[in-house]
């Protein structure tokens, strides 16, 4: 139902969309989407710390993975928005053992060599490793970051607000731990995202785009301003952190 999905989108006031890759078998589907809906399905390629292996098994991702993705980044670098969805995931089902986590880490150190190659920003995924994230992308030298439903510290999150990184807040705020994070951070340093089809209002009810507007709502709700301001502030943060969205998106 796809096509139903944008069109509420759409209803819902969306300009356009982010739209992230976890693993290189998925590429050439988001391509394709971003070529159906030009202008408005706006593509990221990247390596997602949890990889699925083909039993349906999730796992730590490896250099291999990143291997296999590398020829399709470069095949498409000219139509990308960002690197994405790359980063850290230390849950310990997924990344128990020193050598994951490290493994984890070089494949993240590419993606944001990648990124600074092409000049394009970088999606970031950070669960259950907030702090180390956010050390590797500042020693690493990324300056255009998004991390994304992060679940770290406000303390944590303070040090990447002064390393010029933004963060992205979902619609399931509303029900989150989280809801210190979004008191702390400057309205300067936040963006709207839903991860649909995880992080909606409801949990285990499917997300779609159109909820980004109960993110909008309760940031607005939370820091005492207007629902037009908070749509106003964070679409310019998305224009600075994403520089060729407006020519992506052919306004």
């Amino acid at each position: 139902d796809i096509d139903a999905v944008i069109d509420q989108a759409k209803k819902a006031g969306i300009l356009a969309l982010v739209a992230v890759a976890e693993h290189s078998e998925e590429f050439e589907r988001l391509m394709e989407l971003s070529e159906k809906y030009s202008g408005f399905v706006l593509p990221c390629l990247g390596v997602h710390p949890v990889q699925v292996d083909p039993s349906g098994e999730q796992r730590s991702a490896t250099l291999q993975d990143l291997e296999a993705a590398l020829p399709l980044i470069e095949k498409y670098k000219e139509r990308l928005l960002a690197i994405g969805e790359v980063g850290l995931d230390f849950t310990p089902r997924f990344a128990s053992t020193d050598a994951q986590k490290n493994e984890q880490r070089q494949v993240l150190i590419r993606q944001i060599e990648i990124a600074k190659q092409l000049d394009l920003p970088l999606n970031v995924h950070s669960r259950s490793a907030g702090r180390p994230t956010i050390k590797l992308l500042k020693e690493q030298g990324a300056e255009r970051v998004l991390l994304h439903a992060f679940d770290g510290k406000p303390s944590v999150a303070m040090e990447a607000v002064k390393a010029g990184f933004f963060f992205s807040i979902p619609p399931s705020i509303i029900r989150s731990e989280q809801q210190k994070l979004v008191k702390q951070l400057p309205l300067e340093s936040m963006c709207l995202e839903t991860d649909s089809p995880a992080l909606g209002p409801v949990k285990q009810v499917r997300n779609e785009p159109k909820n980004v507007l109960v993110s909008c709502q309760y940031i607005a709700q939370v820091k005492g301003i207007p629902v037009e301001k908070v749509m106003e502030v964070t679409t310019q943060n998305a224009f600075r952190l994403f520089p060729k969205l407006q020519k992506l998106m052919r306004l």
